[in-house]
């Protein structure tokens, strides 16, 4: 039974690091941009009480380079003085358009409904949604839309450097990129339009606006939280093609600003993700087995080695005796240290990789068990009934 654990354990930890490593040969930068006209790009910024953030967010929408674009911001209903900023940026600059989005009707998420607003004062071929908490440098736009064309694509999206202050914020935020590319297999999810190989960031979403239109766009998911999954299987399961590109160099956000928003902000959309009743247990089983095993075995037999040690120091006996070698031990310390190999060598690539904090990857074990804790009670809510509140809206479940 425990020799069987072991390689549970070493499997669990094995097969993430190995797609991990595979999948950061495939999972770069959009390519440059060519001599080759691009379609012109609508940069369009959903924002409801973002008076912190979106000046910058505007301001670095309209430094972008290399293809012709407008910026429309749908103010949502902002109560902090929003749309004025907008407004002033606006009448500095013609690029800048302001809109007021509808009121909220029933059964719609609001980002979702600006969003859909968003798509019918688009003016252009290629409609670009960003996060109002997203800087885009002055090239990501462009380069998106080049991968966008060669690609044959109808949807692309990537994730940006994600900035961390606060302890969950460095402790879990990392995880995003270690469940991206540990359990997505890239090459899969380019071979074809399969739904369930798809992935996305809602912060950055590029698509071609008639295959948008043509597939129901945020309509079609009024309800989610997690377009940024939800809208890459809806373009696939419509027969378009979707991909991935790194933003790490192009794009930067602050996602969340302190403890309560990075646990709110992620499990508000868990049980649209890993903690979906389907797949929650077997995810929660392979991420004990792989990801937090190896660190526990690791302890307990350092324990007793060091039990041992003291044991053995106080033998008058002679030496060791080889024939009689514990084999069934030095099989566990081999395996809990390859498994923990496994389990820190995707973490600290990605602090190389993606600019990662280092706590994070040092603290492997007990991120993996908060991220845990996050989709659980996320899960639980829902059964209950409970609502989710954000941005000062309450939905039922999510």
């Amino acid at each position: 039974m425990i020799v069987a654990v072991a390689v549970l354990a070493l499997l669990c930890s094995m097969v993430p690091a190995v797609l991990f490593c595979l999948n950061l040969r495939a999972y770069v930068e959009p390519p440059a941009v060519g001599a080759a006209k691009l379609p012109a790009v609508s940069i369009l910024i959903p924002a409801r009480n973002e008076a912190g953030a979106i000046a910058s967010a505007v301001t670095a929408a309209l430094a972008s380079r290399g293809v012709e674009y407008e910026v429309v911001v749908m103010d949502d209903g902002s109560t902090d003085g929003t749309d004025a900023i907008v407004l002033a940026l606006a009448t500095n600059d013609g690029r800048v358009r302001l809109e007021h989005a509808p009121g909220l009707p029933g059964g719609w998420n609001g980002k979702q409904h600006a969003c859909w607003a968003l798509a019918q004062t688009a003016r252009n071929p290629l409609l670009c949604f960003v996060d109002a908490d997203v800087s885009l440098r002055p090239d990501c736009v462009a380069r998106m839309a080049a991968f966008l064309e060669r690609g044959g694509n109808g949807l692309v999206s990537g994730f940006p450097r994600q900035v961390t202050g606060s302890f969950l914020e460095w402790m879990l935020l990392p995880l995003i990129h270690f469940v991206l590319l540990g359990f997505l297999p890239i090459a899969r999810m380019r071979a074809g339009t399969d739904p369930a190989f798809a992935a996305g960031c809602g912060q950055f979403l590029m698509v071609r606006r008639d295959d948008y239109f043509a597939c129901g766009g945020h309509s079609r998911i009024k309800l989610t939280m997690h377009d940024g999954l939800l809208l890459p299987k809806l373009f696939r399961a419509a027969g378009f093609r979707t991909d991935l590109a790194d933003l790490t160099a192009l794009a930067s956000c602050r996602m969340y600003t302190s403890a309560a928003q990075v646990w709110s902000g992620l499990a508000k959309n868990a049980t649209e993700g890993l903690a979906a009743p389907a797949r929650i247990v077997p995810i929660t089983l392979v991420l004990l087995l792989g990801q937090v095993l190896p660190f526990v075995a690791l302890i307990l037999l350092a324990a007793l080695m060091i039990f041992v040690t003291i044991v053995a120091a106080g033998d008058l006996n002679g030496p060791p005796r080889w024939d009689t070698i514990p084999w069934l031990p030095i099989f566990l310390s081999c395996a809990t240290l390859l498994a923990v190999a496994a389990a820190w060598l995707p973490r600290w690539l990605g602090v190389a990789r993606f600019k990662q904090d280092w706590r994070s990857a040092l603290l492997h074990p007990f991120g993996i068990l908060l991220l845990l804790a996050v989709q659980w009670y996320a899960l639980l809510r829902k059964l209950a009934g409970g609502t989710v509140s954000w941005k000062d809206r309450s939905y039922v479940g999510d």
